[in-house]
């Protein structure tokens, strides 16, 4: 039994040294003459990794108070150095893909339309009408990215950004009875922040990068409920509309490099618009994601929820880089998404 013991720490510990060599320090640079108040300056605004740098255009990085562009061009010089520019073959990034987990969504139909769960280093955006299960799946999310899980997935802590005041800690200890976990580990290994305005969300994303860089390879999902309504409330009609999706393409953007630089799930759930003008052109379903094309583009994988009979709800694929255009249908139980009982 000691043994076995012994052995899983080790594994453990192997596992860390992945996750640690996934990326660079941004403390590293100093090796290359860059110093630390200027590496301060970077990390106040949410940049901690090399891989960060290169995902910052020179323009934004002379924005940072303190920093001229002689030293931007300084600290773009010694990131390059550090990171292997250019390309790979597709062999060797299919290698790199291995690192990819999948997190489940608690229904089994579900996990096999997304072809085993939600995807790490992808943004998937959930979008239907109310009452349709987004906010069911966030929580039961919350609760199975806990729990170890299939090709040697470890289970990590989740981070939650509410805009529209639909989380319940409550809601979390059914979920977690369901799957027999204790209640105060699944909610203390849930981070809760309320948004109340789209700068607000925006700036919290700082916050994230600092905390999954600060807790290196523990954090492996970021839920956001929802990720339009506040941008829909503080930018309105059509005079606001560019500034608008400019800022939503800037989040967007920030949100898919999280994603990539520290390997984590992103979620994000959508709401609706009925488009009055959809009547004219005989469309079956005159309602549709609000966002835009900036926000379809951005998403990795699209899936459509819909109501179905009861309790049952129906998830279909809208877009995916590697999935075919499928249903599953699941059910919203007291435990959070099952499976639907035939």
């Amino acid at each position: 039994m000691k043994a076995a013991e012994d052995q899983v720490v080790e594994d453990e510990s192997g596992y860390q040294d992945d996750e640690e060599s996934f990326f660079q320090d941004i403390d590293t640079l100093q090796k290359h003459g860059i110093n630390m108040a200027d590496l301060k300056k970077l990390k106040s605004v949410g940049i901690c990794t090399v891989k960060g740098i290169q995902m910052t255009t020179r323009r934004a990085l002379c924005n940072i108070k303190g920093l001229s562009e002689a030293k931007v061009d300084k600290i773009k010089e010694a990131a390059g150095k550090m990171l292997t520019k250019g390309f790979l073959t597709a062999f060797e990034y299919s290698a790199k893909r291995k690192q990819l987990f999948r997190v489940t969504t608690g229904s089994l139909e579900f996990d096999k339309l997304l072809g085993g769960g939600m995807e790490s280093m992808a943004i998937t955006e959930a979008f239907g009408e109310f009452r349709t299960g987004k906010t069911q799946l966030s929580h039961t999310l919350c609760v199975t990215a806990q729990l170890p899980g299939e090709d040697g997935y470890t289970g990590g802590k989740v981070i939650f950004i509410d805009t529209e005041n639909t989380f319940r800690p409550d809601r979390l200890k059914d979920i977690a009875d369901r799957f027999n976990v204790d209640h105060d580990a699944v909610l203390d290994n849930v981070l809760y922040a309320r948004a109340y305005t789209s700068e607000h969300q925006m700036e919290l994303l700082d916050f994230v990068a600092a905390k999954f860089h600060e807790e290196g390879g523990v954090f492996k999902l970021l839920i956001i409920d929802s990720i339009m309504a506040l941008f829909r409330v503080d930018f309105s009609g059509r005079g606001e509309l560019a500034e608008r999706q400019q800022k939503l393409a800037q989040m967007l953007s920030r949100l898919q490099k999280i994603s990539e630089e520290y390997n984590v799930a992103v979620f994000v759930t959508n709401q609706m618009t009925a488009d009055p003008g959809a009547g004219m052109s005989f469309q079956a379903d005159p309602k549709k994601p609000i966002g835009g094309h900036i926000l379809a583009h951005a998403s990795t994988t699209r899936i459509s929820l819909r109501k179905g009979r009861g309790e049952l709800r129906i998830a279909k694929i809208f877009d995916s880089p590697d999935m075919p255009e499928n249903e599953a249908t699941f059910a919203i139980t007291p435990g959070g998404i099952a499976d639907a009982k035939e």
